[in-house]
């Protein structure tokens, strides 16, 4: 069960903890969207979780009650060892803790074995979520992700082709997940309440989930850093020696080189870097 407000700020000033907002440390007051978390990433017993930023543990103990075998990072060192303290004692065979950053270690130490088969349920620190996002696109993928977002992060994520928000970690994510607008959660569900508004956003890895290349992520930036050039200019800059290729691969997939990388839908970039020969 959620801490409400008045019982989060009683624990945080025993525990002599202040929020570091660097860290985006806005805590979840409101067990409705425990339970709405749960529920859209379908947890039932014996499932693994993955969380991020646990904080003061109101999610982490939500999943541990409904069954899952949960791994948790948390990189605040005085979160760490009240969790530590609290909650590792009472589910000493469910609950992997680990302190550390969760863009170097994206999925809390779950092997890679089993990444594929777990399910990340998270109120995702802000300041993180495109880094920790991009690093879960390198990996083993979970087979689904509930993430608490900010609102802006999310309608990035979830962006169409065209629209000023569609970016490169649109066509990352979107390549390997099925994504749908989000639920959009009152900043009176956080304390201290957050300046930005925030999202609850659920995806499901697709069937046949596309990663990109390092090398190909690397093109598709440069491509959005100069989001308002053509893509026959942005090719002629950057791969020269390659730009009767890539006219042709445009022209193939029913675009003329004058498109711009934001017109493009995610289903054509993967065929325009999988056919695409050399480095991207």
């Amino acid at each position: 069960m959620a801490l409400t407000p008045t019982e989060t700020r009683a624990l945080l000033a025993r525990l002599g903890h202040v929020p570091k907002r660097f860290l985006g440390q806005n805590f979840l007051v409101d067990g409705n969207i425990v339970r709405k978390s749960l529920e859209l990433a379908r947890i039932s017993a014996g499932d693994t979780a993955v969380e991020v930023g646990p904080g003061l543990g109101t999610l982490t103990g939500a999943l541990l009650e409904a069954g899952a075998e949960v791994w948790a990072i948390e990189r605040d060192k005085a979160l760490f060892a009240h969790l530590a303290a609290d909650l590792a004692p009472r589910f000493p065979k469910t609950l992997h803790l680990a302190e550390g950053d969760a863009v170097e270690t994206p999925l809390a130490g779950l092997s890679a074995e089993r990444a594929p088969g777990c399910k990340v349920v998270a109120n995702l620190p802000y300041a993180i979520s495109s880094p920790w996002m991009d690093a879960v696109l390198s990996g083993s993928l979970p087979s689904r992700m509930v993430l608490m977002l900010q609102r802006e992060a999310a309608d990035r994520y979830t962006a169409s082709p065209g629209t000023r928000n569609f970016g490169a970690i649109s066509i990352f994510l979107q390549a390997a997940y099925d994504t749908a607008p989000g639920h959009r959660v009152s900043a009176s569900c956080f304390y201290p309440r957050p300046d930005v508004g925030s999202t609850l956003l659920h995806i499901v890895r697709k069937a046949d989930p596309h990663l990109f290349t390092p090398e190909s992520k690397m093109f598709i930036r440069s491509c959005f850093q100069q989001r308002r050039k053509q893509m026959g200019a942005v090719i002629r800059a950057r791969q020269p020696g390659r730009e009767p290729e890539w006219r042709e691969l445009l022209r193939s997939a029913g675009f003329s080189p004058s498109v711009r990388a934001e017109a493009i839908p995610v289903p054509v970039w993967i065929r325009l870097l999988s056919r695409s020969t050399g480095p991207a």
